[in-house]
C-alpha cells in the first residue's frame, strides 16, 4: 500500500501531519510541555479541575503560543472559543494529563 504524504507521525504522543507548518509544531510542543509541568507542578491534581478549566488551560496556552509566533495574529487564532473547540480542547487536556502520569 502506497504511503501518501499525509502520513502521520507521533509527536509528544500526538499526531501531527507531516505537512504542518514549524511553527505549528513548536507550538503544540509547548502547550504539551506547558500542560506536564502544570500536572506535575499541581502535585497530580489537576484532576480536580473542572472540564471546562482543563479546556481553558490549553486554550489559553495556545492563544500565546499565538501571540510568540505572529505579530499580528489572524483574529480566528487568538478568539473566544465555539463550544465544539472547547470540548476538544478539555479532551487534550485530558490525554496530556494521562500521557504524563
Amino acid at each position: 500500500m502506497e504511503r501518501s504524504r499525509r502520513d502521520q507521525r507521533s509527536v509528544t504522543g500526538f499526531y501531527l501531519i507531516d505537512d504542518t507548518p514549524q511553527w505549528e509544531r513548536e507550538a503544540a510542543g509547548a502547550v504539551y510541555e506547558q500542560v506536564r509541568q502544570f500536572v506535575a507542578v499541581s502535585g497530580g491534581r489537576t484532576s480536580r479541575l473542572s472540564r471546562e478549566q482543563r479546556g481553558r488551560f490549553v486554550a489559553i496556552c495556545w492563544t500565546a503560543q499565538m501571540f510568540k509566533h505572529f505579530d499580528d495574529p489572524k483574529p480566528g487564532y487568538v478568539a473566544d472559543l465555539p463550544v465544539w473547540q472547547q470540548e476538544t480542547d478539555a479532551d487534550i487536556f485530558d490525554a496530556m494529563e494521562k500521557a504524563t502520569s
